[in-house]
């Protein structure tokens, strides 16, 4: 119900009935129950059972594999991440224009391709 002082400028008049909007809301979200009983813990995963998740040794060799993907040129990663799209090979081929033999050749060179990049960033 915005029924603004007459004797304010509308544009200040305006700017305190949203701010008292914004400021009930707040003030409402945080007394909530939802709010209220959250318990933040400093390490949640520390009162688990099992560990989750990857291991130390498996996120760095993926980060070694990211390093390595980026130094390749724009088409051996489109190849190389071809390979996880739901199309056929096939469809991959026809989207770029290319015969479906184009398009398995140069997955082969981006594979040899990122193996003797990962090679090299592991000796």
């Amino acid at each position: 119900m915005y029924r603004p002082d007459p004797k304010d400028k509308p544009r200040d008049a305006l700017r305190k009935w949203l701010h008292g909007i914004a400021w009930r809301l707040a003030s409402h979200y945080i007394h909530s129950a939802y709010v209220r009983h959250a318990v933040i813990h400093p390490s949640p995963l520390g009162l688990l059972r099992e560990p989750v998740g990857i291991d130390m040794h498996a996120q760095i060799e993926a980060r070694e594999v990211l390093d390595a993907m980026a130094s390749l040129p724009p088409w051996q990663v489109d190849a190389l991440l071809s390979v996880d799209d739901p199309e056929s090979v096939s469809a991959y081929a026809r989207r770029h224009r290319m015969s479906p033999h184009t398009a398995l050749s140069r997955l082969r060179i981006a594979r040899e391709a990122l193996a003797l990049k990962l090679r090299r960033c592991r000796r």
